[in-house]
């Protein structure tokens, strides 16, 4: 299937491409500003589907509204016609095609003309009205206020906001993505329809700024934020694609003695953290036990024993685990333990503790096994 998408350099459109080109079942072929309308009128008489994405909103001369906005809107309709074919057209269109501005009046007009030529040819015609579309790949300081406030925090930029409490409403660019092959996975009915892009995130200048700026406090802290599900996950992965190169990269304190090195990789707020150790041969770490901490430790360099001591009954129980076979010990409450190298070179163990270490009450007391 032959998808026509105009607009093809821009935000949306370059993440729209990556997609298509992942599928086998679409061809791409791309319209931006370089091509003529000659090359237009070819492309749209090749393809089977055109997703019109072309579009401008903050443009050097206001009549460049007129010209892109409307204008070329109005033309791919009319190639369309000319092709005597039934081509689905699915258009990108604006929230702010609502309000009485330039761009929104410009967005408004090039709905009317779909409108009027989906009615008029019985051609199906889908209008999805975007709020604001984040995520990578957007221009910052352009017409997006998530990449403007990510670049700049990324890039240890200030941002301003003007009124902390202004809402704004997002939709995701996967998401967008996402709703746009749906609609080309399927049969498209003929005449105009509308469809929406969801989930729909509304949140304040404020938080927003706030939550970028935590994204990038917590290579101090340590403390991821909730970046595992719902608009955390996506803001967090759009902050991180403004990282410059030389900020993919950070280093982590390190704490060594005679023993080995200790070293704290991630914490979160309600999910544990996560840290590794060494110990050099012979050397036995730990001789602690937990009244609520519960651990999990899993060998991934080297051999060690780990000795276990019920601190009531004075049970003993160990276990040996080394690379060869990936295992976790885990620590259970009550029980006070220890892990010793008893291989011949340096061992190495990943650590997981339930809860961030707590200095002022860090239930770990000290007791041999």
């Amino acid at each position: 299937m032959k998808i026509l998408v105009t607009g093809s350099n821009g935000f949306i459109g370059k993440n729209f491409i990556v997609r298509l080109c992942e599928l086998e079942k679409f061809q791409v072929i791309a319209f931006d500003r370089s091509h003529s309308f000659r090359d237009l009128e070819f492309f749209v008489d090749q393809c089977d589907a055109i997703v019109h994405l072309a579009g401008v909103n903050r443009p050097d001369d206001i009549k460049e509204f007129s010209e892109v906005n409307i204008d070329l809107t109005a033309r791919l309709c009319g190639m369309i016609s000319a092709t005597n074919r039934k081509i689905p057209l699915i258009v990108s269109s604006s929230a702010q095609a609502a309000l009485a501005n330039s761009y929104g009046e410009s967005k408004l007009r090039s709905e009317e003309l779909c409108k009027e030529f989906a009615l008029s040819g019985n051609n199906p015609v889908i209008i999805f009205r975007l709020p604001g579309v984040f995520g990578k790949w957007c221009r910052p300081n352009y017409n997006s206020v998530v990449a403007t406030f990510c670049h700049n925090v990324a890039n240890h930029l200030p941002i301003q906001i003007n009124d902390p409490s202004t809402y704004i409403s997002l939709v995701y660019i996967d998401d967008v993505i996402e709703a746009f092959i749906d609609i080309l996975l399927v049969d498209i009915p003929n005449g105009l329809s509308r469809r929406e892009v969801n989930p729909v995130y509304k949140i304040s200048l404020g938080t927003l700024a706030t939550q970028i700026e935590s994204f990038k406090n917590c290579r101090d802290s340590l403390v991821s934020e909730k970046v595992g599900v719902g608009f955390t996950r996506a803001l967090y992965s759009t902050y991180v694609s403004y990282l410059p190169p030389g900020e993919f990269v950070y280093d982590l304190p390190k704490y060594g003695d005679e023993r080995g090195v200790f070293v704290e990789m991630l914490k979160t707020k309600d999910s544990g953290q996560f840290s590794f150790f060494t110990a050099l041969p012979g050397i036995t770490r730990g001789g602690h036990y937990h009244h609520t901490k519960t651990e999990k430790f899993l060998v991934i360099k080297g051999k060690a024993r780990f000795g276990f001591r019920n601190i009531v009954t004075n049970e003993r129980y160990e276990v040996v685990t080394s690379e060869e076979r990936p295992q976790v010990v885990e620590t259970v409450p009550g029980w006070t333990h220890d892990v010793t190298n008893i291989g011949n070179d340096e061992m190495v163990a990943i650590l997981w503790a339930n809860e961030i270490f707590d200095h002022q009450n860090p239930d770990t007391i000290v007791s041999k096994v």
